[in-house]
Parts: structure tokens; C-alpha cells; sequence
């Protein structure tokens, strides 16, 4: 038995064969036969011998790591979506390495330059926007995939996002059927994403004979945006009876809202939010909510994107994945007298608690 750590002598030695051999083996080489590639790894186990990644991508002139831009860890779908990515990275024997997107556009574009000086093979960006900089580095060498938008797509990047017109109107179809008609829109800012969903909004109103109802109030992406939305909502005469708010994260700062404006939810106020979070499931939110299938967009990204590293083939450019609707506490039929303005003035209420369906 050898001293130390094993080498790739050493396996070569116990099986009786060329280090070559070993090293096409335990690559699940086709050019080595089956029964000299099963000697070897069992030669390999028995010595408890460990390929050394970084000699063994530098043989092969290729890193097998590919870059994952998160746009804002603090927004639970990019951790979702994430999950997805890193979870089929690994399936397919890659490495990921991770950086995250920053208000400042200059120390973010930075941060993809040290990326790219790992080797990468390809970058996956998780967000509404690409990264500073990736103009630069996404070419023929770096093919690119981009999570959660549909830009004008550069050369060699695919999209991966989901129908947002759809998943507006989704929202919409439910507030409508328990008898809204009132329903605000607090969007998600001026990006791409944001845009779809309140024109899917509009769509959605016009095609139940609601433009009259049409109501826009400037929000964004956060719970904080959320919030000040919901307050702007709520301070006209003739206040909403249900909000479609352009994310969960938005959503929550709704309920907030909502409760120290003292209405209860969804007796005074229906909620309903988009995204499909699993904080938006909790028992204490209950949000309804329009789903994303999250995790199988960061699987569908991770798969398109290795499958090109490995096949040099393109394949398909554009992925639009169906969203649907989880339907919990957060609504219900609009107050009977349309009182929510009489709401205002009852004792401050809590958020309903009620578990979800």
C-alpha cells in the first residue's frame, strides 16, 4: 500500500495498466474498454485515490467552471433559481462560482472580471438585467444564459423567463371571478420584467371591460417599494378593493401596508403578488400568489448551457415557461358595500393568519 496521498501512479500500478489509461478512464472515456474501465475505478476506490481537478481541466484545455451572476441575493426567487442551476451544474460534473450584482455598476463589473479570470466556460446571469461589463465577455468563448428576462439578446446568450403577459392575466382572471373590479396595480420599476407584467395587467383589465378601472401606482421589488406603493393605492377616494403587486418581495410590504392602514386581509384588501416564493407560502403570509416554476428555470439554464459547452450545438435561443397560480389566504371577495374606505376607521387589524390552502 503507498505512503500518502494516492497518485495516479499508483492506480495505474494496482490495475496493472498505463497512467493515460487511467487518467481516459476516469473520464468515462469510450475509448477504453468496459471491463479495463471497471479494474480501474475499483483500483481507484480501493486506494482511495481522488482525481485532481484543476490538473485534470488543464489536460484537457477546459476549466469545466461556469460563472452564475445573481443580480440581489436579498430577493428570494434568485436564490431559487439558483438552487436550480448549481443543483444540475453539479449533475453534469461542473463547478459554479458565484458572484453577486451591486448598486454600483463599477465595483459590479469588477467582480465579473475576476470571474472570468477563473477559466469560465460560460455564464448564467439570475436577474432582470445582465451584469455590467457582460457585453465585454459574453462571446464565442463565454456563451451566456440569462434567467428571468428577455433583453435583445446578443450573439450566443439564451434566455430562460416565463410568459409574464399570462401570469398578469392570471391574476387578474382570479381577482375578477370573486367580483373585484377596483384592482390596482403596484408595479415593479422601469426594467424589463416590470414592464410585461403591467402590460399584461392593462390587457387583462381591458379584456374584462375594466379600462375605466385601470390604476398604475409606481413601485418596485422590494418590500419597502411595496409598501409606499400600497400606501400611494390606498390614499385616493375611491381606494382599491384588491392589489396585483408586481412581485412577492412587493407584496409583503403590501400586507404591511395594508395593517397599519388598519384593513384586514382579505376581509377590507385582497393581495395577490407574482413570483411564487417559498416565503410567500408561509403561514403567517399565506400570499396568493402567480407561480413561477423557479427552480426548474435555474435546471433549464444550467442543461442549456452544458449541453453547448459540450456540444458546441446552440440550441434553442428563447425558453418561456408556463407560470400558474397558487391561490391562498390573501384573497377573497371584495368588502359587500365597497367599504373599504369605511374600513379606514375601524381599530387596526391584523394581517389574516389563516393557514394557506
Amino acid at each position: 500500500m503507498p505512503s500518502g496521498e494516492p497518485t495516479i501512479r499508483d492506480v495505474a500500478a494496482r490495475a496493472g495498466v498505463s497512467k493515460s489509461l487511467v487518467s481516459l478512464a476516469l473520464q468515462n472515456s469510450s475509448r477504453v474498454a468496459p471491463g479495463t474501465r471497471q479494474t480501474i475505478r475499483r483500483a481507484a476506490e480501493e486506494l482511495g485515490y481522488r482525481p485532481n481537478a484543476i490538473a485534470r481541466t488543464l489536460g484537457a484545455h477546459r476549466s469545466r467552471t461556469i460563472g452564475v451572476f445573481v443580480l440581489d441575493l436579498h430577493n428570494p426567487i434568485y436564490v431559487d433559481i439558483l438552487d436550480g442551476v448549481q443543483a444540475e451544474a453539479h449533475r453534469l460534473d461542473y463547478r459554479t462560482i458565484v458572484v453577486v450584482g451591486s448598486s454600483d455598476r463599477r465595483a459590479e463589473r469588477a467582480e465579473l472580471d475576476k470571474l472570468m479570470e477563473f477559466r469560465v466556460e460560460g455564464l448564467v446571469t439570475v436577474g432582470h438585467r445582465l451584469p455590467a461589463g457582460a457585453g465585454t465577455a459574453i462571446s464565442e468563448s463565454c456563451p451566456a444564459v440569462l434567467v428571468g428576462a428577455e433583453p435583445r439578446l446578443p450573439p450566443h446568450l439564451v434566455s430562460v423567463s416565463t410568459d409574464d403577459i399570462r401570469g398578469s392575466a392570471l391574476a387578474i382572471d382570479h381577482l375578477v371571478a370573486l367580483g373585484h373590479s377596483a384592482i390596482t396595480h403596484v408595479t415593479g420599476g422601469n426594467n424589463s420584467v416590470a414592464r410585461k407584467r403591467e402590460r399584461g395587467y392593462v390587457q387583462a383589465m381591458e379584456r374584462h371591460g375594466l379600462q375605466a378601472r385601470i390604476r398604475c401606482i409606481p413601485g418596485g421589488f422590494t418590500d419597502e417599494r411595496g409598501y409606499q406603493g400600497t400606501i400611494a393605492a390606498l390614499g385616493g377616494d375611491e381606494p382599491p378593493t384588491a392589489l396585483f403587486v408586481a412581485n412577492d418581495f412587493a407584496a409583503i410590504g403590501a400586507l404591511a401596508a395594508a395593517a397599519d392602514r388598519g384593513l384586514e386581509v382579505p376581509r377590507d384588501l385582497s393581495v395577490i403578488g407574482y413570483d411564487g416564493t417559498r416565503l410567500s407560502g408561509l403561514r403567517s403570509i399565506g400570499l396568493t400568489t402567480v407561480a413561477q416554476p423557479l427552480k426548474e428555470m435555474g435546471v433549464a439554464a444550467a442543461t442549456q448551457l452544458c449541453s453547448r459547452l459540450d456540444t458546441g450545438q446552440e440550441g434553442t435561443r428563447r425558453i418561456r415557461m408556463s407560470p400558474g397560480l397558487l391561490v391562498r389566504t390573501s384573497t377573497g371577495p371584495p368588502p359587500r358595500h365597497a367599504g373599504v374606505s369605511e374600513a379606514r376607521d375601524r381599530p387596526r387589524a391584523a394581517v389574516s393568519t389563516t393557514h394557506p390552502a
